[in-house]
């Protein structure tokens, strides 16, 4: 049979265009297209398999996605945003002005909304898994792996808990005046598909100054060199321009030389040392020192202390040692059960001088502060499983 072949490589333009349609009328055989050279050199999947991310973690039944540091909500198929902060339990108008949008504006499925402040915390009762924001594995293991070891040394069988949702905290950007999806993913290193997913935004990409996107949780990062081999007659490649991971620039755009380094904040001290507790106090401090972290219920159900490596840890009130066990980061975890169903946790500790079930002594030494960056103790008080804030009993 014989083939009518057409060539359509990277010299066709669009003015020889009459002249094709022409050729092909006139073939009257099968047709056989010629299109090498006319997909940008070729299929190249190296842009897709530079950052592979996670999915999005499923809310609760709310919409609410709950992290340490921030919490969204996801709309749901018709939804408003007025019907959404109803349901999350936010004035309208708040929500409203934080995301700069109308209470009445239409949302699509699988928008994220921030919330500007944070609500009941996901938790079987409103269809989560666990109660609590979704954390890292690591922090989730403290209290896992201390709570089985509990669970096994008490006399009667503890009722199962659910496995808490783990995962790691999304970097929250806020779109500013030029951005596109398309900028914002190759900032990130991320997919425009996958930002489009997490965020439910439309087939366009279609952004809002002002608007809050979670950037996609990159699970793998592939830095395989890609084949740079040029063939014959091939040119040299375009270099990326600026503004392909940079906003657009203003009409009028500001003088370089008035542009100032905006100096990154640092960390906060706390400033609050432990000092001696009172005689009258349930418990007295583990260790003497700076509090470098204080209590927040569901982000750090403790107290961190921050106290040179090799300090002397000490019971924080007089008990029976419930559990001595280790995480997969290598973390000792220490806990003792007081009376009133109270128990103290006491982590990054080495040197343990205790043995589980045995009795100790307010003040007791039972450890030492093992070498960890930055060197502290992380000390917890929990009624029954709840986390309470420890300074109630200290102070």
């Amino acid at each position: 049979m014989a083939v009518c072949r057409v060539s359509l490589r990277s010299g066709f333009r669009v003015g020889t265009s009459l002249s094709v349609l022409a050729l092909l009328a006139a073939c009257s055989e099968p047709l056989d297209l010629d299109m090498r050279g006319l997909m940008n050199g070729g299929f190249n999947t190296a842009d897709a398999a530079r950052a592979a991310t996670a999915p999005r973690p499923q809310p609760d039944d709310r919409g609410v996605i709950s992290y340490p540091n921030y919490q969204v909500a996801v709309a749901r198929r018709g939804d408003t945003l007025a019907q959404l902060a109803a349901r999350v339990g936010l004035p309208a108008d708040e929500l409203a002005r934080y995301n700069g949008v109308q209470t009445g504006d239409p949302l699509r499925a699988g928008e994220i909304i921030a919330l500007p402040r944070r609500v009941a915390e996901p938790s079987p009762e409103t269809g989560a898994i666990s109660t609590g924001p979704i954390r890292p594995a690591s922090e989730i293991d403290i209290t896992t792996l201390a709570g089985d070891a509990i669970d096994r040394s008490a006399p009667t069988p503890a009722a199962e808990r659910p496995t808490p949702q783990t995962g790691s905290e999304p970097i929250r950007h806020q779109v500013k005046r030029g951005e596109t999806a398309f900028t914002i993913s190759r900032l990130y290193n991320v997919s425009v598909r996958s930002l489009a997913e997490w965020n439910g935004l439309d087939s366009s990409f279609t952004l809002r100054e002002g608007q809050y996107l979670l950037i996609p949780v990159v699970t793998a990062a592939v830095s395989t060199p890609e084949d740079t081999t040029q063939l014959p007659g091939t040119g040299s490649p375009t270099p990326e321009p600026p503004s392909a991971s940079q906003p657009l620039p203003e009409e009028i755009p500001a003088a370089a030389a008035t542009t100032t380094a905006t100096a990154a904040a640092p960390i906060a001290n706390l400033g609050k040392q432990t000092g001696a507790s009172a005689s009258n106090a349930a418990m007295s401090f583990p260790v003497q020192g700076s509090i470098i972290r204080e209590y927040a219920k569901g982000r750090n159900d403790g107290i961190d202390i921050g106290a040179s490596v090799g300090t002397t840890v000490k019971a924080a009130a007089s008990g029976q040692v419930a559990a001595i066990t280790r995480n997969t980061d290598g973390i000792n975890i220490l806990v003792i059960r007081h009376p009133d169903n109270l128990l103290s946790v006491y982590t990054h500790v080495d040197n343990i001088t205790v043995a589980k079930g045995d009795a100790v002594s307010r003040g007791q030494s039972i450890a030492k502060v093992a070498d960890f960056e930055p060197s502290r103790v992380h000390f917890e008080v929990r009624k029954g499983f709840d986390s309470v804030d420890p300074m109630g009993y200290l102070r």
